[in-house]
């Protein structure tokens, strides 16, 4: 029996180690794609949805770091307030941007609210936007809903679908006049997930029936389609669109999903040892908003800062163009 337990303990001891050892590689690899120009984005504003947690405070920092002016809209001012104090504590210790020599050239930011649920919301910051903003060179699309029971936003779509596609839709076209105003880059944020979805346009609200994991994925594959339909509309402008999927990330996304309190230990150890960081997961988005080797590169799909494949069913012009369609109707573009 002792023989038996100690066997079992060494096993377990052995596991993770080798976990921790895969972790500190992983982590390595993904130092590789930090080592940029401090200066890189010095003099560019960059718009960032979601960016007071998760992959989205990341790549704030990140770009913080390279000397972008970040404006983070997010929907909750309080805790968006909070989170850009912490980074510029972080980021710009001496106090502000380019505040000293401890400061690194950092950059700066600034707190806009922004939810994704309320076309009306969209439409008022679009338009202080547009008032205060004479530029506009980045805007990264990372905010998102994952796998949330069933609800509706403000206008009366499913949740998912409404804030992952229809608000960022709305958010993307009425900001196209700013992008146009320099040479400017889109980065929009999907997921792998988008395999396992499909659009039915019988149904896209989620009505006749709904399942959340399929509605996740239905909204990351619309993130795709409205990327290759934007890229093909901005053709011969000075505007680029890609779109990424960042691997799976330890973040709060998913705080909807239960896991039952006795496989949580095990959960955590899992995540720790095969998930990406925040950080590590930024630094797509990251290399599509600053990197001069995607210069000029546009409608195309991203994971680890390269180029990936997409399946026959992310590539569908016809379907790109009527979610397109339906879409401007949808979040009242088109009457």
């Amino acid at each position: 029996m002792a023989v038996g337990t100690a066997a079992a303990l060494l096993a377990a001891l052995g596991g993770i180690l080798w976990l921790a050892a895969r972790r500190f590689v992983g982590s390595s690899v993904q130092r590789l794609h930090q080592g940029r120009d401090s200066g890189l984005m010095r003099g560019k504003t960059v718009l960032i949805t979601g960016a007071n947690s998760g992959l989205g405070r990341a790549t704030a920092a990140e770009l913080l770091r390279l000397g972008a002016r970040v404006i983070m809209g997010c929907r909750d001012r309080e805790r968006a307030e909070e989170a850009a104090g912490q980074l510029r504590r972080e980021v710009c210790p001496a106090g502000g941007p380019d505040s000293g020599p401890n400061s690194g050239g950092a950059g700066e930011l600034v707190v806009k609210e922004l939810d994704l649920a309320s076309l009306s919301s969209v439409r008022s910051f679009c338009q202080e936007m547009l008032q205060e903003e004479p530029r506009l060179d980045v805007l990264i699309n990372n905010a998102g809903v994952f796998q949330c029971p069933y609800m509706k936003t403000e206008d009366g779509f499913e949740m998912q679908f409404g804030v992952n596609h229809l608000g960022h839709f709305l958010l993307t076209n009425l900001l196209l006049g700013l992008l146009k105003s320099a040479p400017s880059r889109i980065v929009v944020v999907s997921s792998k997930l988008y395999k396992y979805g499909d659009i039915n346009f019988e149904d896209l609200n989620s009505e006749q029936s709904y399942n959340k994991s399929f509605c996740y994925s239905r909204s990351k594959l619309a993130n795709i389609l409205f990327t290759r339909e934007l890229a093909r509309r901005l053709e011969g402008t000075s505007v680029t669109v890609n779109v990424l999927h960042p691997g799976v990330v330890r973040t709060n996304l998913g705080r909807h999903i239960h896991i039952p309190l006795l496989v949580r230990p095990l959960f955590n150890l899992v995540s720790w040892a095969f998930f990406k960081t925040p950080e590590e997961g930024a630094q797509t988005a990251v290399y599509l908003a600053s990197s001069p080797e995607v210069e000029g590169v546009s409608g195309r799909y991203f994971g680890d800062c390269k180029e990936e494949e997409l399946l026959p069913k992310a590539m569908d012009e016809s379907v790109a163009r009527k979610l397109w369609d339906i879409s401007e109707v949808m979040v009242g573009i088109l009457k």
